[in-house]
């Protein structure tokens, strides 16, 4: 009997490698993929994807009541918040600075500066920090925190197409990353590194948030968007060779499914069950479509993905 020889496919481009942390801290390094997610039989993974635990920067007053109980009286302080995050396995620190929303506080950056560097002393592993989510208070915190960390190679988010440019500089000046995100699409994202590169920035420094939708939420569309950028990606297109970041916990505990109690079907279970059960499903759907970075809520979550990440890399 002939042997029958397994068909492999061999790309010629790659992801680019990022590396988060140095300084004060222990690096961090994404991408690098040869291949699909998974699929070491046809070329190299050399770092799986690692997972972000978010903080904010005061405890949370919109977040499930499921999550509040799990992080108990660690949500009091993001410090300590960081610190447990880490005890339990996050590779990474994602820091939501949500006070400084001008509807939710008004802090200013020398607050955000104290936010920060409070975390900085508390954990050793590299954080991501992500602004209010308005393009000119994003700027005024962002910015402040990145020159006030110099060196500690930081992934700041968001860089959108309406504030990349001073995003970018503030980069570019003190050592840091950006987190480029764009709606659910190839050819925004591809775009927005293309400005971003013009700028100066060198790609070894830009992740890609392609956006994402929660399980039920358009999963199907975000798995499909991050399946092409990365089949582009490994075909040789410059552009969308960036490590991909995902903000499961965000979009997973916003969802009808992970708050709601009253009114919804018994086949639907207990809340506190379905809701992790909601993030873990998400968070590796995503692991299949190509992230490299998976920002979570939940310490069950955390957990859970960490175990199933070590099946994958072990049976990849």
């Amino acid at each position: 009997m002939t042997a029958v020889e397994t068909p492999l496919e061999k790309w010629p481009g790659s992801v680019r490698e990022v590396t988060l942390g140095g300084g004060s801290r222990s690096p961090v390094t994404v991408g690098g993929e040869t291949t699909l997610p998974f699929l070491d039989f046809e070329g190299p993974m050399p770092h799986r994807p690692a997972l972000a635990v978010e903080i904010e920067d005061r405890k949370p007053e919109t977040w499930s009541p499921e999550l509040l109980a799990a992080w108990g009286s660690a949500l009091d302080d993001p410090a300590e918040w960081a610190k447990r995050a880490v005890e339990l396995g996050a590779d990474l620190i994602a820091v939501r600075l949500d006070s400084c929303h001008p509807d939710r506080g008004d802090h200013d950056g020398a607050y955000a500066v104290g936010v920060v560097k409070r975390v900085l002393d508390a954990v050793n592993v590299p954080l991501l920090v992500y602004g209010p989510g308005t393009a000119d208070k994003d700027n005024e915190v962002l910015v402040a925190v990145a020159e006030a960390t110099k060196g500690e190679q930081l992934a700041l988010g968001v860089c959108e197409e309406k504030n990349y440019r001073t995003i970018v500089a503030a980069a570019l000046g003190n050592g840091h990353i950006v987190i480029g995100e764009t709606p659910i699409d190839v050819n925004l994202a591809k775009q927005l590194n293309i400005l971003i590169s013009d700028m100066g920035l060198t790609l070894d420094r830009v992740l890609m948030d392609p956006n994402t939708g929660a399980l039920g939420y358009g999963l199907e569309y975000t798995y499909s968007v991050m399946e092409r950028l990365r089949l582009a990606a490994l075909m040789g297109d410059s552009m969308t060779q960036q490590p991909m970041v995902c903000q499961v916990g965000e979009e997973v505990w916003r969802q009808k499914e992970a708050r709601a109690t009253d009114d919804v079907p018994e086949a639907w279970g207990d809340l506190a069950t379905r809701g992790v059960a909601w993030e873990i499903n998400t968070g590796t759907t995503l692991l299949q479509a190509g992230a490299d970075i998976l920002l979570l809520r939940h310490p069950d979550a955390l957990s859970t993905l960490r175990a199933a990440l070590d099946d994958l890399v072990k049976g990849a």
